[in-house]
């Protein structure tokens, strides 16, 4: 989160409080609290959700937010509500809105853990097949039933299989998301020279398809030779700068398994290691991914991305399916 970000929220969150503490009483009669409390309220949810997504997933964010509201909820439904019952009172508006908001949250929370997330395409490392401003769903019970933020499978459905577009938590940052094409599976042998993928000692096919320009940022335009390849039965397209390097050699980090890669001026070769997979952005020369920063574990994976729900600036691309 930049600093700028972290201010807007951090004044939300401060406003939210002050307008729920000073937003005075419910009128006699009156079914709702007073506006004030009501803009306090959704303050304070958004201030605290922008606070805690700088330290926590989104996932862990909704977790909390769930424990929070379900605590006050089951507190209400076999404790408080009788109590106040007999006291002829009513509830405080804090019981009032947390009751209100857990159905809501704890639907969002399941629906995003075991079901379909919504995710947004931030660049273009997937180009040609997914460009910026694509909204994408991806399937969260495809490679498993899992523990929510643990993420640990507990009832396994399908195996991640090479050529799968998939998103996964960031490996030196998990609480971004990233979206790559799934290269390598545990124990295979990636190998990235002159421009050449093989897997396990087979060259992955590749025609070419003719060449792709596209503005980059809305500042310059990119040329790019395209080809067709072909990886685990999944035929899709991929972009290639001829003159560009395979790896960008200064940007390797040193990341767990490193030991497992190679890496000189004509590319890399990598021994994928077990529990964890290797990725690649079919923008060969405009994607940072598994040559920079390593393989990802299976407990980063999110799900299989599978359809584009809406792209504002191309309809024509809305219902597309991600190959």
């Amino acid at each position: 989160m930049g600093a700028n970000l972290f201010w807007v929220f951090a004044v939300l969150t401060a406003v939210g409080l002050l307008l729920i503490v000073f937003g005075g009483k419910k009128a006699p009669g009156a079914k709702d609290w007073p506006a004030s409390i009501q803009w306090g309220y959704l303050m304070l949810v958004i201030g605290g959700f922008g606070l805690l997504s700088e330290k926590m997933s989104f996932s862990a964010v909704m977790l909390v937010f769930v424990l929070v509201t379900g605590a006050v909820w089951l507190a209400n439904r076999f404790v408080l509500a009788k109590k106040r019952l007999a006291e002829g009172r009513e509830a405080g508006h804090f019981v009032d809105y947390a009751v209100g908001f857990f159905p809501v949250i704890l639907v969002v929370f399941l629906l995003r853990s075991f079901l379909v997330e919504p995710f947004q395409i931030p660049s273009s490392s997937m180009r040609p097949g997914l460009v910026v401003g694509d909204f994408i769903l991806v399937n969260k019970f495809s490679y498993g039933i899992r523990v929510p933020v643990l993420n640990n499978v507990v009832i396994p459905v399908h195996a991640v299989e090479r050529g799968d577009v998939v998103v996964f938590n960031y490996p030196p940052e998990p609480r971004v998301n990233y979206i790559k094409r799934v290269i390598g599976l545990p124990g295979d042998t990636v190998v990235y020279r002159d421009k050449k993928l093989t897997v396990n000692g087979r060259p992955v096919p590749q025609l070419a398809e003719g060449s792709y320009d596209y503005l980059e940022q809305g500042l310059a335009m990119v040329h790019n030779d395209q080809y067709r390849e072909t990886l685990g039965g999944k035929r899709y397209r991929v972009l290639d700068i001829p003159e560009a390097r395979p790896v960008a050699l200064e940007r390797v980090g040193n990341f767990p398994y490193r030991e497992n890669c190679e890496y000189d001026e004509t590319g890399f070769a990598c021994k994928v290691p077990a529990g964890h997979y290797f990725m690649m952005g079919d923008n060969r020369d405009n994607s940072l991914d598994g040559r920079y920063w390593g393989f990802v574990d299976d407990r980063l994976m999110v799900g299989k991305a599978f359809m584009i729900w809406m792209n504002f600036g191309d309809f024509s691309r809305v219902g597309m399916k991600i190959e």
